[in-house]
């Protein structure tokens, strides 16, 4: 039986793609971007959060862990990460939710009991399931298998991808994928490089192959310090590929609180674009015909 890692199932999804749809975040991403607000995504391992503002204080964690990975100090709760062991038996305990497990391994039929339960606002709106991640296509296999599964209750399908991967792995899926949103961070491949630690060849050549033959929206993510100078290299890109429309993606902050939560440092804080900035952009794209 084939399963994945996945880290989240967010139901009620309005961004991405029509209609109500749930959207599967799978764990594990061959890109580092700068801006990443999905830090959980990242590794493809274990991982805890830590939510400080839902502790109790109750010391059930300190009582059960064997390697001291938990102490309070002064009525607070502090998580020492050096001595986990990641056996998530604080994280069982933890009935206010303060200590919660990244990542949760499914099999396709696991998945699809769970996306199913929506089904009929997928069909009252016009929606369906989106993959995103992380990057589900490192998981192509399973994700064909939950790619099936959707469209034996005709779910319409979506997979959100960065498109850093074997054409091959397009290939596998593409017939069971009614729509990919393909991430477009920057043209210039050095700046793409330090942005997000791989170079974007492959991920442009890919994006050329697959807009021939199957239904393509682009979505640029628009990063004050990080690659606003791209966005006319971007737009004339795209003007000569076959997309089926292109979505700016204005950077947020939402994200900022989840680096704390793992224990890791932020250390890439962006500003979030104006809407006059936005105006602009959408204005350049517009100008080199790309349905922005």
């Amino acid at each position: 039986m084939i399963t994945g890692n996945i880290f989240n199932i967010q139901r009620f999804s309005v961004y991405d793609g029509p209609g109500i749809r749930t959207t599967v975040f799978f764990s594990g991403c061959n890109l580092r971007c700068a801006w990443c607000h999905n830090p959980e995504s990242i590794s493809g391992s274990q991982q805890i959060k830590y939510n400080d503002g839902q502790c109790i204080n109750c010391g059930r964690c300190k009582l059960i862990c064997g390697n001291n990975a938990h102490d309070f100090k002064d009525g607070a709760h502090v998580f020492n990460r050096a001595n986990c062991k990641l056996c998530l038996n604080c994280v069982s305990e933890c009935y206010a939710e303060a200590l919660v497990s990244v990542r949760r391994e499914m099999s396709a039929g696991q998945l699809e009991q769970s996306v199913l339960t929506d089904l009929e606002y997928f069909r009252q709106s016009g929606g369906g399931v989106t993959f995103s991640g992380g990057e589900p296509m490192i998981q192509a296999d399973f994700l064909l298998e939950i790619l099936k599964a959707c469209k034996r209750h005709d779910i319409h399908t979506a997979v959100d991808t960065a498109g850093a991967v074997s054409y091959a792995s397009f290939e596998k899926i593409m017939r069971y994928c009614d729509l990919f949103l393909y991430d477009i961070k920057a043209i210039d491949g050095g700046l793409h490089e330090r942005l997000t630690g791989a170079d974007n060849g492959l991920i442009l050549e890919n994006l050329c192959k697959l807009s021939e033959c199957a239904d393509v929206c682009v979505r640029v993510p628009v990063i004050p310090g990080a690659n606003i100078g791209e966005m006319t290299a971007i737009a004339e890109f795209l003007s000569g590929v076959n997309i089926k429309k292109c979505e700016l993606m204005p950077y947020h902050k939402l994200g900022e609180g989840k680096y704390k939560s793992l224990g890791l440092k932020d250390a890439h804080i962006f500003d979030t674009p104006s809407d006059e900035l936005m105006g602009e952009i959408r204005n350049i794209f517009i100008e080199k015909g790309v349905d922005i």
